[in-house]
């Protein structure tokens, strides 16, 4: 079911979904982070299960997908720490193209993001990125 779905959005000008039980919950054509904070910020409390696709998914992406309640994943471009972050976490993922970290744009630099995920729990990034991004 979601295959179908996740082929329309990579030609969306989304960067996120989430669905649940196939409906769609939630969606946005903001960058970054923004969409899956918005998301944390309006309905996540009320929501577990729920399937996300996201354009780009780095480790930040992955530990707040955690706080989501999300169950399954879809991207067509992620990092190998985003990887083992949801293999942690048991969150099921289709990403395409699987890359060692994000990276700034135009840079081979780490993304800032990806950088402050690192070596820390959902709840704990959450918190610093609330801290650091205002």
């Amino acid at each position: 079911m979601y295959e179908t779905l996740f082929e329309e959005f990579l030609k969306s000008k989304e960067t996120l979904r989430i669905y649940k039980d196939g409906d769609l919950l939630f969606s946005s054509e903001k960058d970054r982070l923004l969409p899956l904070r918005e998301y944390l910020e309006g309905y996540s409390p009320y929501q577990q299960g729920v399937v996300i696709f996201d354009k780009i998914m780095g480790n930040a992406a992955a530990l707040l997908s955690v706080i989501a309640g999300c169950i399954e994943t879809y991207s067509p471009l992620g990092s190998q720490i985003a990887v083992t972050t949801l293999e942690k976490y048991s969150i099921k993922y289709h990403i395409t193209k699987i890359v060692p970290y994000i990276q700034r744009p135009n840079s081979e630099e780490m993304c800032p993001m990806e950088k402050l995920s690192l070596d820390k729990e959902p709840e704990e990034f959450y918190r610093a990125l609330r801290e650091t991004v205002r």
